[in-house]
């Protein structure tokens, strides 16, 4: 029958002992009977599982209805929203520790106490809702409401989830509702036999570079379908929110293809496709008046005004924006010798955002590493990352600069870069070289397609080094919160010392950029007075560092510098990254070795989330 919205039902009911009509794990096609007499033979839109055989490239829709004694429970409460995100990028697929796809139980297992070990307090979940081609890194959606099957059923999902929490993690999806799959047998294009069921009808509803369709976000039943989307993926896998991909695809009518918009005109003009604008703001109006805590993060690059202002205050609503300025200006220094960085770009940039509006910095997402790119460790050691990484030889120089660097760059884009911090699986440790999917262009390899753990876990490798450093670095930040202050005063960026140094939430950063000198006694201006200890030191040989810097009792002196009222000198060699705190101002972080982490809540960690 046709309901009251134009939509056709039909309700199959019980068989007479009480069993399900359609048993559990049935296969299951919709046919569609058209005008024309042509019947179409589709999976369902609203599909919570989904299965491929090998060999086949379409998938099969299962009917997900396992007994209440299958069916996963949750065990553990939803923590707190964080106030200061610290996000660990994911893959669950590609977390294997070979060439296979991994599953969600492995990754409950082996990566969750991993992630929380290293202080992250929340994973972002890539390619989870369905897609038939593996190569697309789930971005050539199928099935928006199945779990892929790659990893294993919903219920192991659930449990993953539910694990995260156990640790006070909370757990974001990487959500692709700006384009779908042109698939028509087990995606949603021509569902009803018309380009225009779900979509924009011809050219306009496809993207000639994605070759994907683009909804139609003015049709009352495409926004009925991706709202309950959302709130499925709430509801059933408890997760915390969304990151929602190529908002600016969504936004521009160009659809991200050619210019962005340079000012407010171009925000505001007939650049912007409104009927997207107004579904991003009715999705993010809607979860977070039915969910409080949820958080929504928006990748767009053009900037758009008020995207992460409230929708009460006629913003879009997002929780954060990616400062996706930021690994493309490392990337660009990456070809450059450091010689020639300019310090006071690279901190113009860090802070180059929009004010009130809170930023997620990186740099480097999976975007920076896939096909066609590089990791920035590749980017600073290349090849030499394959025969000069062992502990057992010295250092050469370009393997040198690049583990330094390596880790300044993480640190100040930590310190400077946004109100949250975002890394991918595995460039925590410098993992080399580049992500590329099974396809037919590679022989269907996995060569590039799962993360070398080992090379982080080996005691001869300099891996190591950058791990154990990362380790310190988030704690230092959980221990010393500055994520999210807005006190700062950036004192120095000195252009041919290439030396940058600033406070934050009364601590006191140094960076010393410069290739080949270092800098006995170097003065840097500090506000507070008193005496101040080094909570982190780049140049621990743990760190893979050269032990250059002794940890003893700084005593500022009475000498006014560029603003602040004291000096603070300090030893600082070539490129080295220095923090100081007040040697009374707080205790001392925790110890930066491996530890075997604990379920904790974030509520232990971070105060209560602060309204602006």
């Amino acid at each position: 029958m046709r309901n009251e919205f134009g939509v056709w039902e039909t309700t199959l009911h019980n068989k007479s002992d009480g069993s399900l009509a359609i048993p559990h794990a049935s296969r299951i096609k919709t046919a569609i009977r058209t005008k024309d007499g042509r019947t179409l033979v589709r999976i369902s839109p609203w599909i919570r599982y989904c299965t491929q055989e090998k060999g086949n490239p379409t998938l099969d829709g299962i009917f997900w209805h396992p007994p209440p004694e299958w069916t996963y429970q949750f065990k553990y409460p939803v923590p707190p929203k964080p106030n200061r995100l610290r996000i660990y990028e994911c893959h669950v697929g590609m977390a294997a520790p070979e060439a296979r796809i991994g599953t969600y139980k492995e990754f409950e297992e082996n990566l969750i106490p991993y992630i929380a070990d290293l202080g992250y307090n929340c994973i972002q979940l890539m390619a989870v809702m369905e897609h038939s081609y593996y190569a697309s890194f789930g971005y050539q959606v199928t099935n928006f409401f199945a779990a892929s099957s790659r990893s294993g059923t919903p219920e192991d999902l659930k449990s993953l989830v539910d694990k995260a929490h156990s640790y006070g993690i909370v757990v974001l999806l990487d959500l692709v509702h700006s384009h779908a799959s042109k698939n028509t047998s087990d995606g949603l294009n021509e569902f009803d036999g018309t380009d225009s069921c779900y979509f924009l009808g011809g050219a306009k509803g496809t993207h000639p570079m994605w070759d994907s369709r683009i909804f139609n976000y003015e049709a009352w039943e495409v926004l009925r379908f991706l709202l309950s989307n959302l709130r499925f993926w709430i509801d059933v896998y408890r997760v915390d929110g969304f990151r929602f991909d190529g908002v600016t695809a969504m936004l521009l009518h160009n659809r991200s293809i050619g210019e962005l918009p340079t000012d407010y005109n171009g925000y505001f003009g007939s650049w912007i496709d409104c009927d997207a604008l107004r579904y991003l703001t009715l999705a993010n109006d809607m979860l977070h008046e039915t969910f409080p805590n949820v958080i929504t993060i928006a990748e767009d690059a053009t900037g758009f005004a008020c995207l992460c202002r409230p929708t009460s205050e006629g913003g879009v609503g997002f929780d954060y924006r990616l400062a996706m300025g930021l690994p493309d200006k490392w990337k660009k220094l990456m070809k450059e010798q450091d010689e020639h960085w300019n310090v006071g770009s690279i901190t113009y940039e860090l802070g180059n955002r929009r004010h009130m509006e809170a930023s997620v910095g990186y740099v480097e997402s999976h975007d920076q590493a896939l096909v066609g790119d590089k990791t920035i460790a590749f980017w600073l050691m290349d090849k030499d990352m394959y025969t000069h990484m062992t502990i057992l030889s010295e250092y050469i120089p370009s393997v040198d600069r690049g583990i330094q660097l390596h880790k300044m760059i993480r640190l100040i884009t930590l310190a400077l870069g946004g109100e949250a911090y975002l890394t991918f699986m595995g460039n925590e440790f410098g993992h080399p070289e580049w992500i590329d999917f099974p396809r037919e262009g590679n022989g269907w390899s996995f060569h590039h397609c799962f993360r070398r753990w080992y090379l982080r876990d080996d005691p001869l490798l300099r891996y190591q080094h950058l791990y154990k450093f990362e380790r310190a670095m988030i704690h230092a930040e959980i221990d010393h919160p500055w994520l999210n202050s807005k006190d700062l005063f950036i004192g120095l960026k000195n252009e041919g010392d290439k030396v940058v140094s600033f406070e934050k939430n009364k601590l006191i950063f140094a960076f010393n950029f410069h290739p080949s000198k270092s800098f006995p006694d170097y003065p840097i201006p500090v506000e507070i007075s008193g005496k101040y200890k080094i909570i982190l030191n780049s140049d621990l040989i743990e760190y893979g560092g050269h032990n250059r810097i002794e940890h003893g009792e700084y005593f500022t002196m009475n000498e006014p510098l560029h603003g602040r009222a004291n000096t603070l000198k300090v030893y600082l060699p070539t490129r080295t990254a220095l923090i100081f705190c007040l040697d009374d101002s707080q205790q001392q972080p925790k110890t930066t070795g491996p530890t075997t982490a604990e379920p904790v809540h974030e509520k232990t960690l971070d105060e209560p989330e602060q309204n602006d």
